[in-house]
């Protein structure tokens, strides 16, 4: 398995000390290579039931907030605390992934999953029972993000680990299930309310959420103990890599432009004239956007090259925004722009895992993935306040929010260029020292290898090359 091989070599002086214990390890790691398919598949099933039942529920605040601003549902309320219940649930979510990596490392996978399933129902039946702003503060931001958060973290890496080749699809899969979430519920929500009520469309949700998270969590099975992760929440050590400053610099920006984009369309269909229906239309066709691009970024993903994907998605993601988004004036062209900019608006998060154990290996993941989570909760919580000041103070409207967008994608593609020309470096250097020991008995053929390069030349060349990374 040619790329967790390259996840081993040493990152710090004292694993070049673990290399003595390598023959037994490796005789052990071939016997625990990922299965790449069997119930590995179960496993993304149950991953994409449970960002449908999480994330996909959360899609769908567009719809509540349309609700909540129409009818005075919470009076004296601003749009600025509507917009900051909807970040919170997000960054919440972020902000106790160190606490559930813990949950995970001390308790295991299916306790930190049954934990999330009791806070979101907790908090969807809580929220059916608001009668005051901070009551929704408490139930659909705190509560349901601390539930989101247990879940997702106690899923996300869970698929990765049953697959090599195929990793990238089945993470573009299960990651798809938010998408599919997002559309369903966008619709259902707004149906139930008209028809019962605001109180009974928390209640089913909550119910609903509830029965399939607990199956998932009970089916859902994890594989540390035969990789041997690590489920420290945290780890100094990375920080000090520059290429994982940039997968973090890649991720903040990313959210500054996702959540704006989650959040504001529907709203910004109604600012065209739109109706209250046409814009929840709207929002859940960027969802289904997302439900369908997901699987084949992840599939292309594995031949294409996972940095290589997720850095041109990105980039593709802001240039929609700058292009369709700005010249979006009519229903019509607001519905294409919500279906194309929806199927490459996540990348993030249906190619945040295989890229990051592209980067920092398999072994790190789960610590790595912890503090990208925390990392994320600054933009998660103002992104959408940011959005809507930005709005409300421009002459344009919601231009301002438009290019915020798409040079906030942007900025994040040019992150990934980063650490991708940092992988092909790191790259070049394991096959030019694959070389100098193949050439151990041939000095000629050493020196040619170990001949150094220009620092400009080499920064232009990797720049330029393909490579699949």
């Amino acid at each position: 398995m040619a790329e967790d091989e390259k996840d081993q070599y040493p990152s710090s002086p004292g694993e070049t000390q673990e290399k003595t214990t390598e023959p037994l390890q490796r005789q052990k790691s071939a016997t625990d290579e990922p299965p790449n398919g069997g119930y590995g598949w179960v496993c993304v099933a149950c991953a994409a039931l449970i960002n449908a039942h999480t994330w996909g529920i959360n899609s769908s605040y567009g719809v509540f907030l349309a609700y909540y601003l129409d009818n005075d549902t919470f009076p004296g309320a601003t749009y600025l605390d509507f917009a900051f219940v909807g970040g919170l649930s997000i960054s919440m979510a972020l902000l106790v992934a160190p606490i559930a990596t813990n949950v995970t490392r001390l308790f295991g996978t299916r306790t930190t999953l049954l934990t999330g399933v009791f806070f979101e129902t907790v908090s969807l039946i809580g929220a059916s029972f608001a009668k005051e702003i901070w009551h929704l503060f408490l139930s659909q931001g705190v509560c349901f993000g601390w539930g989101m958060g247990f879940l997702f973290v106690g899923s996300v890496g869970v698929p990765p680990q049953w697959f090599t080749t195929r990793r990238s699809l089945a993470n573009g899969i299960s990651a798809a299930g938010s998408g599919l979430g997002g559309l369903t519920y966008s619709l259902a929500t707004n149906a139930i309310i008209k028809s019962i009520s605001l109180g009974w469309a928390f209640r089913i949700l909550g119910i609903v959420a509830g029965g399939v998270n607990i199956v998932c969590a009970i089916l859902m099975k994890d594989r540390n103990k035969q990789i041997g992760g690590r489920q420290a929440a945290f780890d100094l050590e990375l920080f000090l890599r520059l290429d994982y400053q940039l997968l973090l610099g890649w991720g903040f920006f990313s959210m500054l432009g996702y959540i704006v984009l989650l959040f504001s369309l529907p709203n910004y269909a109604t600012s065209l004239g739109l109706t209250a229906r046409q814009g929840s239309i709207v929002g859940a066709i960027l969802n289904l956007g997302q439900a369908c691009g997901r699987p084949p970024i992840g599939y292309f993903s594995d031949s294409f090259g996972r940095i290589n994907m997720s850095m041109t998605m990105t980039f593709l993601s802001g240039l929609f925004a700058l292009v369709i988004w700005t010249n979006a004036k009519s229903y019509g062209v607001l519905v294409f722009y919500a279906l194309i900019g929806g199927t490459v608006a996540g990348t993030f998060w249906g190619t945040i895992a295989p890229v990051t154990a592209e980067v920092v290996g398999l072994k790190k993941l789960p610590t790595a993935l912890s503090i990208i989570w925390l990392w994320l909760v600054l933009p998660c919580t103002f992104s959408e306040p940011t959005a809507l000041e930005i709005a409300q103070r421009s002459e344009a409207k919601y231009l301002g929010t438009q290019l915020f967008t798409g040079f906030m994608y942007m900025t994040a593609a040019l992150c990934l260029l980063g650490v991708r020309i940092i992988k092909i470096g790191k790259n070049e250097e394991l096959e030019a020292e694959k070389r100098r020991t193949d050439a151990d008995s041939d000095r000629s053929n050493e020196l040619t290898a170990a001949r150094p390069d220009g620092g400009r030349s080499k920064l232009i060349r990797r720049l330029i090359a393909w490579k699949k990374v």
